[in-house]
């Protein structure tokens, strides 16, 4: 394979298969203009645009890739350059074009034909066999670095784009060496199989620092049967903070003070774990949504989370979902959201970000992909 070569002093520059075939590289975009050539290299893999007259069109991220690959070459003056040189070209002239071309590349080299998207969303990603013309894109993707923000507004008015075309969204995050993992993002309605909270009786309990105690052996067996409030120590029964919160303002749990014996109201209950917890309102939110949903809901503390959800019986069945209360404008680092999707993995769960809003909770999905 010979060298290649580009001139940084002009906006035109020959492009040269290995044979006879030539082009020119018009700014951004490369022309082929050799007819045999141009459909041979749209043919085998869809790269390009054909164009009126036999030539083809390919943008520099086809180009790059075709380079590298050795089925490129870029002469300037006769002389011959590296791919790196045209790498340069592109990112002089795009933003963070090293990182998309990083996953044009690997997605590539896994045998799919790519093709670049609209903005927000970079590619869009064809199965394999199939074509622009005939198939339906699989994927759409985002190219991300993984030193960028996770924005999940941002991410789901682009999964709300895709859904309104009927495709699946895939991020491809690229980490320092230049690896690229990818997640498929969507929304999840999860749904458990326990009815409504009934009870026809008030239980009584004592609230301590940061839990509530129901020491009435009755009492404690109906709030833990069914529905598993609590842990039972004994014939006794402790409810997390937020348990409690909910029990009360269902009429269900009448609490006092363990010092004082004092009635504690709702408010003045989310005021001591406001102090203790200050996202207890948000927490309180997710937690109230998932139980109308159906679902049995404990403590995520051992996983990292904030929640672990069952759809049945905690002790027939493990949690199907790890969930973490987020505010609406939630925003954190990709590192922490890799995390927490492996630590989620690593336990056979699917981890939910429970996005609280004035209206509603909704839940995205984040799961680790192999494309």
């Amino acid at each position: 394979m010979c060298g290649r070569s580009i001139s940084g002093h002009s906006n035109n520059y020959i492009v040269q298969y290995a044979g006879d075939m030539a082009g020119e590289l018009r700014g951004i975009e490369v022309w082929i203009h050799d007819q045999a050539e141009a459909s041979q290299t749209h043919n085998k893999g869809f790269y390009g645009i054909p164009q009126p007259g036999g030539s083809l069109k390919l943008d520099l991220m086809e180009a790059i890739y075709l380079a590298e690959t050795g089925r490129l070459e870029v002469l300037s003056e006769g002389q011959k350059t590296h791919p790196a040189d045209l790498l340069r070209l592109a990112h002089r002239s795009s933003e963070g074009f090293e990182i998309r071309y990083l996953v044009y590349r690997e997605l590539r080299q896994r045998g799919y034909i790519v093709k670049l998207g609209r903005p927000p969303l970079d590619f869009r990603v064809f199965p394999r066999g199939g074509s622009p013309n005939k198939t339906p894109s699989k994927w759409w993707v985002a190219a991300i670095s993984e030193r960028s923000t996770f924005d999940l507004g941002a991410l789901l008015a682009n999964l709300d784009h895709t859904s309104d075309v009927r495709k699946k969204l895939m991020l491809g995050v690229v980490d320092e060496e230049s690896d690229v993992t990818y997640y498929e993002v969507r929304r999840v309605t999860p749904k458990g199989k326990v009815g409504a909270v009934d009870f026809t009786s008030q239980v009584e309990g004592v609230i301590m620092a940061d839990r509530a105690l129901v020491n009435d052996d009755q009492g404690a067996r109906s709030l833990h049967s069914g529905h598993f409030f609590g842990k039972q120590i004994g014939p006794m029964l402790q409810l997390s903070l937020i348990e409690a919160a909910f029990l009360v303002e269902l009429g269900v749990l009448k609490l006092k003070d363990a010092k004082s014996n004092r009635s504690v109201t709702l408010a003045s209950l989310k005021k001591r774990a406001r102090a203790l917890q200050p996202d207890f309102d948000l927490r309180l939110s997710a937690f109230k949504d998932m139980k109308g949903r159906g679902l049995i809901v404990k403590t995520g503390f051992k996983y990292g989370s904030h929640f672990r959800a069952y759809e049945g019986d905690p002790g027939r069945q493990h949690a199907r979902y790890l969930v973490h209360a987020v505010p609406e404008k939630y925003s954190t680092m990709w590192p922490e959201v890799s995390r927490a999707v492996r630590l989620a993995h690593g336990v056979k769960k699917e981890i939910l970000l429970g996005r609280v809003t004035e209206r509603e909770v909704e839940y995205v999905s984040l799961s680790r992909y192999r494309p």
